[in-house]
This record gives structure tokens, sequence and C-alpha cells, in this order.
């Protein structure tokens, strides 16, 4: 293994590491929320806001997000061809179920 593939492969277990650590805290519903729509909400609309459906849905994506890194630093150690579609089939889930997600939760809210 080549100084250049430690380096990276170390970098991804890194974020994979943070990603996961983002996600164990937002399942405990605590800190800065990272949410589109609590972001983009007004001071106003924050305080009214039921953050526990936005809580869920960051830190399930927040979990797949750390897979999908965790997933590319195996890959880069093990140097196989088939994870690069695995990583590919997580990205498209985390993809659909942030649309599918995103949704229901305005749906609950009209």
């Amino acid at each position: 293994m080549e100084i250049a593939e430690i380096i990276i492969t170390t970098i991804l277990f890194m974020i994979a590491i943070s990603s996961f650590v983002i996600s164990y805290f937002y399942f405990k519903e605590k800190g800065f929320l990272l949410n589109n729509a609590y972001i983009y909400a007004s001071e106003e609309e924050r305080k009214k806001m039921d953050k526990k459906p936005h809580y869920k849905q960051s830190s399930i994506i927040f979990l797949l997000i750390g897979i999908i890194f965790l997933l590319n630093a195996m890959d880069t150690i093990l140097k196989t061809g088939w994870l690069f579609y695995v990583i590919l089939t997580v990205i498209f889930i985390v993809i659909i179920y942030a649309i599918i997600s995103s949704i229901k939760i305005e749906m609950k809210k009209k």
C-alpha cells in the first residue's frame, strides 16, 4: 500500500467516524440541526417547529453517509471491484430516503 493510499484511507475513515458521531448525536436529538428545513426556516418558525422528524431524518442520512465513506475506505484497502456497486446502491438509497422522508414530513405538517 502506497503512502497516498494510506492518507486517503485515513481521511475516509475520519470522515466516516465523524458522520457516525454526528448521527449518534442526532439520534439523541442534540446539536445544531443540519437540515434544510431547519436552516432555511426563520427564527420564528424554528421556535414553533417540531424538530424530532428532522433530527431523525438527518441522523439516518448521516449514518448512511458514514457507511458510504467506510465502504470507500474499505475499497481503497481491499481493491475490490464490486464494492463500487454497493457504494452506488447506498448512495441511491440515501437520495431516495431523503426525498421520501422530506415528503412525509411535509405531509404530516398539513
